[in-house]
C-alpha cells in the first residue's frame, strides 16, 4: 500500500489528485489544518476534507466524481406538481450557521461535520465564499437547506438536510436553475447517491473533472450577490 503524504501546517500543498488511493477511493492525504487559505488550494484543486471527531483530517478526491450540471436538473412528474404549489420559499445566505448546523445533526449515519468544521465554513463564509440556500414552509419554518463553496463558475456543495417531504428536492431545482442562469458549469457531489442520481447528476472520470475546475473555477459568474431569484414556473419553458 502507498503511504500517504502527512501535511504539516507550516506548507501550503496538496499532492497531484491523481495520486489519490482506490481503495478507500479517492484518499490524498492526511493531516494539516483547515485553514482558510488551505480549504480555498483543496477546492481550486478538486479535493475537499471529510473526517470525523476521532481521525486526523483526511483529504480526498475520488474517482469517478459526483457531478451535477445545471442543464441536466431531472424533475420527475410528482417533483413538478409539488413545485407548481409553490409550497416552499427558496432563499438564499439567510441562515448559514443554522443549516451547517441541521446538516451535522439531522444524518442518522453520524456526521463529519465537526466543531472544527463548522468553526472554518463559517469563516468561508464571512468571507464570501461558503453560502446556504434555505427552504422554508408557508409558517417561515426553516425545513430544508445545504451549504457550499462557490468558486468562479463551480459550486461544491457539502451537505444537505431536509425536515419535510420533497424540501431538499425543491432546493435542488430551484439552485441548478440559479447556477445555470449565473453561467456555472457544474455543481460538485462528491460521491454519488441514488437520491443525487435521481435528480440528474451523474459520474465523470476524475481527469475530466478537474480539466473542467481548471477552466471554470478562475471565472468570474454572471452575478454579485448570492441572492437566489429563480422563481418556479421557469418563465423560458
Amino acid at each position: 500500500m502507498t503511504a500517504l503524504p502527512w501535511l504539516d501546517t507550516q506548507k501550503l500543498w496538496f499532492p497531484d489528485p491523481e495520486q489519490a488511493l482506490d481503495d478507500p477511493d479517492g484518499l490524498l492525504a492526511i493531516g494539516g489544518d483547515l485553514s482558510t487559505d488551505r480549504l480555498i488550494l483543496a477546492y481550486q484543486s478538486g479535493i475537499f476534507p471529510w473526517f470525523s471527531d476521532d481521525q486526523p483530517i483526511l483529504w480526498w478526491s475520488p474517482n469517478p466524481r459526483c457531478v451535477l450540471f445545471p442543464s441536466e436538473i431531472h424533475i420527475a412528474r410528482s417533483l413538478r406538481r409539488t413545485l407548481n404549489r409553490q409550497h416552499f420559499t427558496i432563499t438564499g445566505d439567510q441562515a448559514f450557521s443554522r443549516v451547517i448546523r441541521l446538516c451535522a445533526q439531522t444524518r442518522a449515519e453520524g456526521t463529519w461535520i465537526t466543531e472544527d468544521m463548522i468553526a472554518a465554513y463559517s469563516k468561508l463564509h464571512r468571507q464570501g465564499i461558503a453560502h446556504s440556500i434555505e427552504a422554508w414552509n408557508p409558517k417561515n419554518e426553516l425545513v430544508g437547506g445545504m451549504y457550499g463553496i462557490a468558486m468562479g463558475r463551480c459550486f461544491f456543495g457539502e451537505s444537505m438536510f431536509s425536515l419535510e417531504t420533497n424540501a431538499s428536492r425543491v432546493l435542488m431545482v430551484h439552485l441548478a436553475r440559479q447556477l445555470e442562469e449565473w453561467g456555472y458549469r457544474l455543481m460538485d457531489c462528491q460521491v454519488e447517491s441514488d437520491h443525487l442520481i435521481r435528480m440528474g447528476a451523474r459520474t465523470i472520470p476524475r481527469t475530466e473533472f478537474l480539466s473542467i475546475l481548471k477552466e471554470s473555477v478562475s471565472q468570474r459568474p454572471d452575478h454579485d450577490h448570492w441572492d437566489i431569484q429563480w422563481r418556479w414556473p421557469d418563465p423560458t419553458q
